[in-house]
């Protein structure tokens, strides 16, 4: 009998626990707000905000406001200081940064021993349960797991305040007897130089028995990169024959599927795309046949959704998740253990199922180009990429586009930078091939590009290889949770590129 099939008994009660997500929604979410508002009443938020007579949503929802980092903030620096009781009870010893915010160049999301128990470990053992459930027959106990982790760094000089990458604080505050399973070793996982830190892991991995790997897939093709070096060995099923499972999120798996399937050719491969930000953990691929994921309702997460075409209005729809409807984009909204309450995260998702409540990220909020009224969001660029490079044979490691703005003859166009890692024979047709995907997939870029009168066909540039990570190890952010910013409405960071390129 394997390791695995013993391990695996442990996961059986959850895995029934979980069918509750196909029918009870609603209670379950009506459940974690409840449990959510007496847990805080007592903190000064609580107290501000009146959570000790609210009797259900609707009297949350008329007593909080809405808010955005920049509401929170303050009260977020005096729990990294060591307040106690502000936005959740007791102190806060850890904040994930974050990508910045309009005023600042991070943020820092208070992660609550609360909720790495009740979200973030959740949601990897949940992971673990579905994978079990859809394959009787792993052997995922009987190896090591792979894990790419962060760093992490005082915070302020406050005893007990750390900030640091979300994955750095996961493995800073694991269960030591995770550490018996995983690989690398902890010192080596939170080395701060991502070069350095990829060649350690590459070097340290070489020989052992590795079954599944967990991370960000840009970043951890460079680290697989590093061991195919390494090992002069074609595939990475030559290195570790067990491998079996990569447990991937953090950017869109789609633009580097083609080149994991080239790397990994064994058939016994499985991919599961999960949804874990600084903020909580909300999805996990339960079918392996369905890209969508399934919105993970028992955690210490509640939450709520903005239609995208009321968004950045005053007084804006916000729905709770019973009041959602499927085909429709929203900004999602959520109150948490950690004590973010009612934040916008930032991400857009559109549910493809209510029963049960099952969604695809489409984009941020502030990751699209709508400098003409197209609306063309991630999901749209994802696509547009997925369709030219099946059409064309080309692989893509790294993208962003950026509008170039109107000229005197009210002329304006898009301009992609697009780092290839297979080429397309033709630079032009693959250009074409996207114009044309994009404008079947959104009607207001189709509009827009309506006989060439307003938006002119988009611009493709070629990207020298390794620009992007020449470009983020610049900028300070290689590795870790870090990605590159696809869609801006800004120049900013195309024209950093274009310098540099």
């Amino acid at each position: 009998m394997s390791l695995t099939s013993i391990i695996g008994k442990v996961f059986v009660p959850r895995q029934k626990e979980l069918e509750r997500h196909n029918d009870e929604g609603e209670q379950m979410q009506r459940h974690v707000l409840a449990t959510l508002l007496e847990s805080a009443k007592d903190t000064e938020y609580g107290r501000k905000h009146l959570f000790d007579i609210a009797k259900g949503y609707e009297d949350f929802t008329a007593n909080t406001p809405l808010n955005t980092y920049e509401e929170l903030k303050g009260d977020i620096d005096r729990m990294r200081h060591g307040e106690r009781n502000v936005l959740w009870p007791g102190t806060v010893k850890w904040y994930a940064k974050s990508s910045g915010t309009t005023n600042d160049k991070s943020k820092f999301i208070p992660v609550s021993p609360q909720g790495l128990k009740d979200t973030h470990y959740r949601g990897g053992q949940d992971a673990v349960a579905m994978y079990l459930a859809n394959n009787p027959k792993s052997r995922l106990f009987d190896g090591r797991a792979l894990i790419l982790g962060g760093s992490h760094s005082p915070n302020y000089n406050v005893a007990n305040s750390i900030v640091g990458d979300l994955s750095a604080i996961l493995i800073e505050n694991i269960n030591p007897l995770a550490n018996l399973v995983r690989v690398p070793k902890k010192k080596t996982a939170l080395i701060s130089d991502f070069e350095l830190k990829r060649d350690r892991i590459a070097r340290e991995t070489l020989d052992k028995n590795v079954t599944n790997i967990s991370g960000v897939p840009s970043w951890m093709l460079s680290v697989l990169t590093r061991v195919m070096e390494l090992s002069g060995k074609t595939h990475l099923e030559e290195v570790w024959p067990n491998l079996e499972m990569f447990f991937h999120g953090g950017v869109a798996f789609t633009p580097y599927r083609k080149q994991y399937e080239q790397l990994i050719t064994s058939p016994k491969m499985h991919y599961m795309e999960t949804y874990n930000a600084s903020e909580g953990f909300f999805g996990l691929q339960n079918d392996p046949t369905d890209k969508s994921m399934l919105l993970m309702l028992d955690y210490g997460v509640f939450y709520e959704f903005i239609p995208m075409d009321e968004f950045g209005k005053e007084k804006p729809t916000v729905v709770p998740l019973w009041g959602v409807e499927t085909g429709k984009n929203y900004a999602m909204v959520i109150s948490t253990t950690s004590g973010l309450w009612r934040y916008i995260i930032g991400d857009t998702v559109t549910f493809t199922s209510t029963n049960p409540y099952k969604f695809i990220i489409t984009g941020r909020t502030k990751h699209f180009i709508n400098a003409f009224g197209e609306e063309l969001i991630v999901d749209n660029a994802e696509k547009g990429l997925a369709y030219a490079c099946q059409q064309t044979g080309a692989q893509i490691l790294e993208y962003t586009a950026a509008p170039v703005y109107m000229d005197e003859g009210a002329k304006c166009r898009h301009q992609w930078i697009v780092e290839f890692n297979k080429e397309p024979d033709d630079l032009q047709r693959f250009a074409e091939l996207l114009d044309r995907h994009l404008q079947e997939i959104n009607s207001d870029y189709e509009a827009k590009r309506y006989k060439n009168i307003t938006l002119q066909h988009l611009e493709l540039i070629k990207a020298k290889p390794g620009l992007f990570e020449q470009w983020m190890k610049m900028r300070g952010k290689l590795g870790g949770q870090n990605k590159v910013p696809r869609l801006s409405n800004s120049r900013e960071y195309v024209e950093q590129l274009l310098k540099m390129n």
